[in-house]
């Protein structure tokens, strides 16, 4: 019974503006006696438990008609193994994906009979690639997010070779890969110095913090790092 009038006397204490409007829970609960107030703990749970209710709301398959959650068991042990991008020069692309953006060269793979041939890039240690030749394409291929560069013979030396469509202008279809790095700033600093051609730097447009480049046949590239990814997902997410 005390209890009760404590609530009740609390409440007739309050304001009638703060009654009536919608305050954050915090406030709303401060003015509470405080043993009907919950733990900061507690309500830390709260808060984390509502953002996350929030976050799922988003990306759950109510908001996602098509989305299945629950794969089919077949598709146990699937994963993205590689991106596929047709280049004019592999002398030249082999540069730019190795000496600019830092990948290794995975695995080679010549068909003289069709005359084309596949470079497998990506980030993996080259200390863990397998001396057999053989052993090494199984392994190139068991690397997840690995890019292939698929020469045809010729187009190098070939003055009515009018290049590769990149996607990003019409018919628009295929748009970019995406790099992370440590520091897309400083990244970008490098870049420039080594004449790497710019979709978006930094600071161009909208969305701060993250750029687009070119490799060498056109194809874009996005840059970004984690800290500005984070406030693009405060915005976003």
């Amino acid at each position: 019974m005390a209890a009760a009038l404590s609530i009740a006397t609390a409440f007739s204490r309050l304001p009638l503006s703060r009654l009536c409007a919608r305050p954050a829970l915090p406030w709303l609960f401060s003015s509470y006696p405080s043993f009907f107030r919950p733990k900061a703990k507690n309500w830390n749970r709260l808060r984390s438990f509502s953002s996350m209710a929030a976050s799922e709301s988003k990306d759950s398959p109510a908001s996602n008609p098509g989305l299945h959650t629950s794969p089919d068991e077949a598709t146990k042990g699937y994963f993205m193994q590689q991106t596929m991008f047709r280049i004019k020069d592999p002398k030249v692309s082999l540069d730019f994906y190795s000496r600019v953006l830092g990948m290794n060269l995975l695995k080679r793979l010549d068909f003289p009979e069709m005359k084309f041939s596949l470079y497998f890039m990506g980030y993996e240690d080259p200390a863990c690639v397998p001396s057999d030749a053989v052993e090494r394409t199984v392994w190139a291929f068991s690397q997840k997010a690995t890019i292939e560069l698929t020469h045809n013979w010729g187009t190098e030396s070939d003055p009515e070779f009018k290049g590769y469509h990149n996607g990003n202008s019409d018919p628009r279809g295929f748009g970019h890969i995406g790099i992370t790095v440590d520091d897309t700033y400083k990244a970008c600093e490098r870049f420039e110095r080594l004449g790497v051609e710019f979709v978006k730097k930094p600071d161009d447009g909208k969305m701060k913090g993250l750029a687009f480049i070119k490799d060498p046949d056109g194809y874009w590239i996005e840059i970004f790092d984690l800290k500005n990814m984070k406030n693009v997902a405060e915005v976003a997410a």
